[in-house]
């Protein structure tokens, strides 16, 4: 009796368990090519290895990594973010602090309990971009604290970052650093590198040796597209293209 017990409560523990998480999917071991599409999905060219598009567009069937505008807005999404008007990042005079380049507001990641209602929203978008078929995610936008004006710093940007890493991987996505080269983004859990512009600023190595040559590159100008494929090609993988990423602009590869 005893037996027969022990064996009906080993098959509810069974039947109750919960399939363990699996890893994330790493990038391809020596890729070729990628590509960078956010802004606008094209064809994959000869060779391409992994695709990176916005959240809301389709995955190519590749590789797939899903931009998401983690620490700035994205155009467009005014009104959102007006219903969450305190997650905003305000000035003195409670005007949203702009990053000029992109017109796009920063995200109030000064506080712990901030910090996770943003991560809630962003960990959602993680989630879709998961259920859509993507491999990964590139959260953008974490040196935000740099155009903040003070209003945050690197403790801030490195709190936030360790929360949308877990809500990453508990989607079984992979998650990129996207620059702040200065900061070694593997010891926070991030899993690869991309990299805007390493060559320019002359930071390749950074990312490469923070994560064993697992770095997508892009550069925006000739002469430091060029530079990137006479130093850095066989260590990281590298494309040029335009800087509005655009579905007609420049594409080229090493």
């Amino acid at each position: 009796m005893r037996a027969l017990l022990t064996a009906l409560l080993t098959g509810l523990l069974l039947l109750g368990a919960t399939p363990a998480s699996a890893a994330p999917e790493p990038l391809p071991a020596d890729l070729d090519r990628w590509d960078y599409q956010i802004g606008g999905p094209r064809a994959v060219g000869d060779r391409v290895d992994v695709v990176v598009r916005d959240r809301e567009a389709r995955p190519a069937g590749v590789y797939d990594v899903c931009y998401v505008n983690a620490f700035q807005t994205q155009p467009g999404e005014q009104r959102f973010w007006r219903e969450r008007w305190s997650l905003v990042l305000k000035d003195g005079r409670g005007r949203p602090v702009v990053d000029a380049g992109w017109g796009e507001w920063l995200l109030d990641i000064r506080t712990a309990a901030k910090r996770q209602r943003l991560a809630r929203i962003v960990g959602g978008w993680f989630a879709g971009c998961a259920a859509d078929g993507y491999e990964a995610v590139e959260p953008d936008n974490l040196d935000s604290f740099s155009r903040s004006r003070g209003h945050l710093d690197r403790a801030d940007a490195r709190a936030f970052a360790r929360l949308l890493v877990a809500r990453a991987h508990a989607a079984d996505l992979a998650i990129a650093q996207k620059n702040w080269a200065e900061l070694d983004g593997s010891r926070l859990g991030f899993d690869f590198a991309v990299a805007e512009s390493c060559a320019r600023w002359r930071e390749c190595d950074r990312y490469a040796t923070a994560y064993d040559g697992a770095v997508l590159a892009v550069e925006y100008d000739a002469p430091s597209f060029r530079r990137a494929c006479a130093r850095w090609a066989d260590d990281v993988a590298v494309v040029r293209r335009d800087r509005a990423v655009t579905p007609r602009g420049v594409r080229r590869w090493c």
